[in-house]
This record gives structure tokens, sequence and C-alpha cells, in this order.
């Protein structure tokens, strides 16, 4: 039993967009993460408002999102 490759919705292009997509969004939320501190009466302001979990890293989410979109809605090219 052999799978037709023209059965398949994505072809092999899309699906590494789709996956570079979903790398760089992870990618983005593991910066976002931390800043907190193991004591409640310290409160460490440069390590939960640096520029890195404020800009860049939704950024990034944010462009692995469109990546993403962008690997779904391409157009596969026919093989004959």
């Amino acid at each position: 039993m052999s799978i037709d490759k023209k059965k398949f919705v994505f072809g092999s292009d899309n699906i590494k967009l789709i996956i570079v997509g979903c790398v760089v969004t992870l990618i983005g939320f593991f910066l976002m993460i931390g800043g907190g501190s193991e004591d409640p009466n310290v409160f460490k302001e440069e390590e939960l408002f640096s520029p890195i979990k404020i800009t860049l890293a939704p950024l990034l989410v944010i462009g692995g999102y469109g990546i993403v979109i962008w690997g779904i809605m391409k157009k596969s090219k026919v093989q004959k």
C-alpha cells in the first residue's frame, strides 16, 4: 500500500514553514519566562521589565504566528 502524495493538503514546504513558525513562537514564549523572585518582599524591576521580555519576545511570538499562517496559506507547487 503506497500513499499518494496528491492526497496531502500541505506540501513539504508548507510543513517546514509551519514547524519553523512553531519553533519561533516557542522561543518567544521561553524568552518571556522568568523575572520573578523567590522572596515576595523583593522586586527585581530590571529582570521583569527587560527589553527582551517586553519587546523581543512578543515580536518573536507574533512573527512565529505570521510564519505559521504563511505556511498554511502558501500554495503548494504541483508536481507532475
